[in-house]
């Protein structure tokens, strides 16, 4: 790797290049360029964030206003942490009794004021297991959770959609009345379905992307707000899924 700047352009211009290298494809060097010079990368690791999806949440939390002190969370998908340390942060977890709950199957280093279960949300045993260890239910339910990319970009949506309709089922049967929900999608909105679901079962219902998601990203957040209940009341949700 080395430095580059332009002549005259001050140390903000410099920039890391990777050179090229038999055996490094050149998706993957640019990739690693990309990630080496992100702002976001560089103030995660000087603020100790576990990783840049942190300011992705604080993003959204600072103009959108979903965590409070008080609240309890449950964050799925986890790892490897950031989202646990903005929630444990922000809704003043107590280490000793946490009040937010994050999981995922990959092994991460535990979060000051979160409780972390790694197991798949996927199983069966999961969502229960969740309850129990927040003690009672979530105010908000998170999850920056996504397939393994294949490459193809409607399978990976596909798969990660079917992610976000799973977290949103699990978020309609835990939620506390007012509760919030946010979670990954990918561009190309919800399905229909899913949408319609949430309209009925939230206040307010839309897509957003924080400064921090990548320009180029295909990755979208979709936020509910206003939890209503489990059966709904007939009366659709304020919002169409558009970004905000």
């Amino acid at each position: 790797m080395k430095k580059d700047a332009r002549p005259g352009s001050g140390a903000r211009a410099l920039k890391t290049r990777v050179k090229k290298k038999r055996g490094l494809k050149n998706s993957s060097r640019r990739w690693l360029e990309r990630h080496l010079n992100d702002p976001y990368v560089h103030r995660a690791q000087a603020e100790g964030m576990r990783s840049r999806a942190a300011y992705k949440l604080s993003e959204i939390d600072d103009k959108h206003h979903l965590l409070a002190p008080g609240m309890k969370v449950i964050d799925l998908g986890a790892a490897p942490g950031g989202w646990c340390q903005v929630a444990a942060e922000r809704v003043k977890s107590d280490p000793a009794r946490p009040s937010v709950v994050g999981i995922d199957y990959l092994e991460m280093d535990p979060v000051p004021g979160a409780a972390v279960l790694q197991m798949d949300f996927l199983d069966d045993e999961a969502p229960a297991r969740l309850l129990e260890v927040l003690g009672g239910p979530p105010d908000v339910v998170l999850s920056d959770m996504a397939a393994p990319t294949t490459g193809h970009r409607r399978t990976d949506h596909i798969r990660t959609m079917h992610l976000c309709e799973t977290a949103a089922d699990f978020a309609i049967s835990v939620l506390k009345p007012g509760g919030h929900f946010l979670a990954k999608a990918f561009q190309g909105g919800a399905e229909t379905a899913l949408l319609d679901q949430l309209k009925r079962c939230f206040k307010s219902v839309h897509h957003v992307k924080p400064p921090a998601s990548r320009g180029e990203s295909v990755e979208l957040y979709l936020l509910a707000k206003g939890f209503k209940g489990r059966s709904g009341d007939g009366a659709s949700g304020t919002g169409d899924g558009e970004e905000a």
